[in-house]
């Protein structure tokens, strides 16, 4: 069964950062499909048993800060 799980996600300013935590996020397991905008901050995962430490630590490692919504 699929969860959708919204995080807010600071330092982003441009399509290179949404970009940088796509390809992070998209290799976190159970990932199935993802919106990134630096616009509005927020990042939306879907998909199934999603860790959320590991959607945060990826993002953390393309260089941002996240938290759950």
């Amino acid at each position: 069964m699929s969860t959708t799980t919204e995080y807010r996600v600071t330092g982003m300013t441009c399509g290179h950062c949404e970009a940088a935590v796509r390809e992070e996020v998209g290799g976190v397991a159970g990932v199935q499909d993802l919106t990134v905008s630096a616009e509005t901050g927020s990042l939306v995962v879907t998909g199934s048993d999603i860790d959320d430490t590991a959607v945060i630590a990826a993002v953390t490692e393309a260089g941002y800060q996240a938290a759950q919504a």
